[in-house]
């Protein structure tokens, strides 16, 4: 069969189109926001008003996809303020993206809002599926205060093990800016004082449970001495431990400059290349 030169040029035209429609995230998905859903039990909603207020989570997802991956967001606020939402720097890439909320401090005390933020990652492994998501490609995020949940939940397994799940299934974590010591509001309600200044590493401290088999992790940070009470030294000494525990795939960005709400804002690209990076070593592994 012979084809024209105008021929030839539409069929390249058609390819390109294609090609571009398959790579550019958002072109032909459609997407659906399911908000308010409750991650912990009636029984324990219905016993806690403010239980059925705060844990609850927001699910945006692809329609008609399967074997999506899903990004779960914790929210920052010191532990004691803050709400769950859908950072829009994750939309539109064919992934998944649930905003988490969780009781507060100083109406619930340590380990109450870690606990939570495990039931909400619980509840995603378990139903995902039912969406088409695929549960073997949960990443795990969160900015400030959602960093340190972040860190919590997947490096000490005890939170995920008690809703039968193993923490090193989640596909990586990437905590922000994220306090690897004991965070300072469970120093203060431990009584420890001045809370900010006085650092303490106890079972509350994502330090204390550094291990060599915890998922893939990216930690970033902002500027030396200028991201919020020295974050970036800290995460530098996080990371360094476990590397030295044998953990083989963790690293460290930091944002030159950059304070705590700056690092908040720029983090971005750099989580979406990672995520972008551990999706694609599975399809290649």
């Amino acid at each position: 069969m012979r084809f024209t030169r105008s021929t030839i040029a539409a069929l390249t035209s058609l390819l390109f189109a294609t090609s571009l429609s398959a790579q550019s995230p958002g072109t032909t998905v459609e997407y659906q926001i399911e908000p308010g859903i409750h991650y912990l039990s009636d029984e324990v909603t219905s016993a806690s008003e403010y239980a059925r207020e705060k844990c609850r989570l927001d699910l945006y997802h692809p329609v008609g996809v399967k074997g999506f991956p899903t990004v779960v967001y914790y929210h920052g606020g010191g532990l004691t303020g803050g709400s769950r939402s859908i950072p829009t720097e994750l939309k539109n890439r064919g992934w998944a993206v649930i905003g988490v909320s969780y009781r507060l401090s100083p109406v619930v005390k340590h380990p109450v809002y870690v606990e939570d933020a495990a039931a909400a990652l619980a509840w995603t492994f378990k139903n995902i599926e039912t969406y088409g998501g695929d549960p073997a490609k949960i990443f795990v995020t969160g900015i400030s205060a959602g960093g340190y949940l972040t860190a919590m939940v997947g490096l000490d397994k005890s939170y995920l093990a008690k809703h039968d799940i193993d923490a090193n299934r989640i596909a990586a974590l990437i905590p922000v800016t994220g306090q690897m010591i004991t965070h300072q509001t469970v120093r203060k309600e431990q009584g420890i004082e001045p809370s900010k200044f006085r650092p303490t590493i106890d079972q509350f401290a994502p330090l204390y449970h550094v291990r060599k088999d915890a998922p893939p992790t990216l930690c970033i940070t902002g500027g030396w001495g200028v991201d919020m009470l020295m974050r970036a030294e800290e995460n530098l000494y996080f990371v360094s431990m476990m590397k030295l525990v044998g953990h083989k795939d963790i690293r460290h960005i930091v944002i030159e400059g950059a304070d705590h709400g700056r690092c908040g804002k720029e983090c971005w690209p750099h989580v979406t290349k990672f995520i972008e990076q551990t999706l694609a070593g599975m399809r290649h592994p």
